[in-house]
């Protein structure tokens, strides 16, 4: 696989609920994490008092983190209005030659920055808030 625009890594948000995903336009920086808890089953018998952990145990979390310029009235005003409401949305972050990644998230933060010299800024979190799909890239 060789190196990839990092232009071409697209947060998209289903602004209507329906199903119909539209760019988070001015973007310029893009952050995809994922974590997962772990429970600890040691106990005195464990091997050598090594660590035991329970597969499959804990909960999973996607963070979504990106920043831009506004550019499309239409993404702005659904982006406000979420984190304004508090409604989760299903959003896409699209990683090329990877694949999709999909599922419900809420806005944690909105942050707007300005320098009297350059436009102004946005900075956006987003925690999941349900399952997470991926889907191979074609």
């Amino acid at each position: 696989m060789s190196a990839q625009s990092g232009r071409d890594m697209l947060l998209k948000l289903d602004e209507s609920g329906a199903g119909g995903f539209a760019t988070v336009a001015g973007i310029r920086t893009r952050q995809l994490a994922f974590n997962a808890q772990s429970i600890d089953t040691t106990d005195s018998y464990s091997s050598g008092q090594w660590r035991e952990l329970l597969a499959g145990g804990g909960i999973k979390t996607a963070s979504l983190s990106g920043a831009g310029v506004f550019k499309d009235a239409s993404s702005d005003a659904k982006i406000r209005e979420l984190f304004f409401t508090g409604d989760l949305r299903n959003w896409q972050l699209i990683i090329p030659d990877f694949g999709t990644i999909q599922g419900p998230f809420q806005i944690t933060a909105l942050e707007f920055s300005a320098d009297h010299t350059s436009e102004v800024g946005f900075e956006i979190a987003l925690e999941s808030a349900g399952a997470i799909t991926f889907t191979v890239a074609a």
